[in-house]
């Protein structure tokens, strides 16, 4: 299948699936003609990439990981031995940036705490003008 044929039964935009083409997370035949040639078993690639990308991967780490991954319903599961030491790093990464987006927000939440009440009465007058008016 060419590559508006993948794009739409993966819902995919061909400047992403070109994209993964060059992150190497994609290898499609080459024609003759230079158009790329997907083969079904792409569509579950992509499927797997898009999982993986929601789950917070980069598409380095995908690279690595996608060929130790297969389809089992919804779920996809680790085939390779090393896989799950990988993965349980990434998700102490996404841990780790959870929790400094949490202390993030709560000292921007002490910030605004912090604010006079004619400030913030401003702001919560502002923030009802917009809303009606949207």
């Amino acid at each position: 299948m060419r590559i508006g044929e993948l794009s739409r039964k993966t819902d995919v935009h061909e400047r992403l699936l070109r994209y993964y083409e060059e992150q190497n997370l994609l290898h499609p035949e080459r024609r003759p003609s230079g158009y790329r040639e997907y083969s079904e078993a792409d569509v579950g690639t992509v499927r797997r990439i898009r999982s993986l990308l929601a789950a917070g991967l980069n598409t380095a780490t995908i690279a690595t990981i996608l060929p130790c991954l297969r389809d089992e319903g919804e779920y996809l599961v680790p085939t390779c031995s090393d896989l799950l030491a990988d993965l349980t790093r990434e998700r102490e990464r996404i841990t780790k940036a959870i929790t400094d987006l949490q202390t993030s927000r709560a000292a921007l939440d002490k910030v605004i705490a912090a604010a006079p009440v004619d400030v913030a009465d401003r702001v919560t007058s502002s923030a009802r003008a917009h809303i009606t008016t949207a």
